[in-house]
């Protein structure tokens, strides 16, 4: 591969990744000529972001893009959108094909040249975003690291390699990670406005964020509560008064790290006794969640 920096670029999926890219591609002195953009928000999104970018059908988006590719598209949509432009002879010799599904590898790309380019970030759409790219790892396999890793320190991010077999379980840590981190901080704040708290978020705020910078540096050193001194009396109580659709979150993850707590020798197992059996009797009435 003797793609010269810098780039021209097409954007396949102008949402909230692929605008943000795309953004970040042109802030580093790339040309991103193209972008495809199919809903108003998309467009809207194409516009703010990417100005200079011609909104065109997808096929002529891939035959503008001489150098790189970018396909922000779902997951399940990447391996048809790839098909479908190869069949239509939109995609030119010399150009790479990069996407950001952080689940797939080079396979979905089947022959054609390119790599997976997976931001481990979460996105909005707004320029704010771009500030938060400096730093950010990005996920990568790719055939030409070379290329990849230039690629990825344009865009101010830190390249982190992953084996193409590795792909799903690397997706799947950072979702278990970031998007049910939305659902319990979430439900932690319903449970409080529940609670007659007014403000959730300012009760939360200095509480989580201490917890997460202690998990980060720490690991399960980090635990405190009730599940890790092996408080029974408290978690059936918890239990007892959470709403239904709540409680069986709750219980999985008092399973979880009660386990956790065992194995990193927070909580002796003879202390854990008591817990552990509060846990599987309300296993048997709550029930595990769906």
């Amino acid at each position: 591969m003797n793609t010269a920096f810098p780039l021209v670029v097409g954007v396949v999926g102008a949402g909230r990744v692929g605008a943000v890219v795309g953004a970040a591609l042109a802030a580093a002195g790339h040309h991103v000529v193209a972008a495809a953009a199919v809903s108003a928000a998309s467009r809207e999104r194409a516009r703010q972001l990417l100005p200079d970018a011609a909104i065109l059908p997808a096929d002529e988006v891939a035959r503008a893009a001489t150098d790189l590719l970018l396909l922000a598209v779902p997951d399940d949509a990447l391996g048809p959108v790839v098909s479908g432009l190869t069949a239509t002879g939109a995609l030119g010799a010399g150009t790479v094909v990069a996407h950001t599904s952080g689940a797939h590898g080079l396979a979905v790309l089947g022959p054609v040249n390119g790599l997976a380019l997976h931001p481990a970030m979460t996105f909005t759409g707004t320029p704010g975003d771009l500030d938060r790219l400096p730093g950010t790892a990005w996920g990568i396999t790719a055939r030409d690291r070379v290329f990849a890793a230039r690629l990825v320190t344009d865009l101010g991010g830190v390249p982190e390699w992953v084996a193409e077999e590795s792909r799903p379980l690397y997706h799947a840590a950072l979702a278990h990670g970031a998007n049910h981190l939305v659902t319990l901080v979430n439900e932690a704040a319903d449970t409080l406005r529940a609670a007659g708290v007014e403000h959730p978020a300012t009760v939360l705020s200095p509480l989580l964020h201490a917890a997460l910078d202690n998990a980060l540096a720490l690991g399960d050193a980090a635990l405190t509560g009730p599940v890790s001194r092996g408080d029974a009396g408290t978690v059936r109580k918890h239990l007892r008064h959470l709403p239904p659709e709540s409680a069986p979150a709750y219980l999985a993850l008092a399973r979880r790290t009660a386990d956790r707590a065992v194995a990193a020798g927070r909580l002796r197992p003879r202390e854990a006794a008591a817990l552990l059996d509060v846990l599987a009797q309300a296993h048997l009435t709550v029930g595990s969640p769906a």
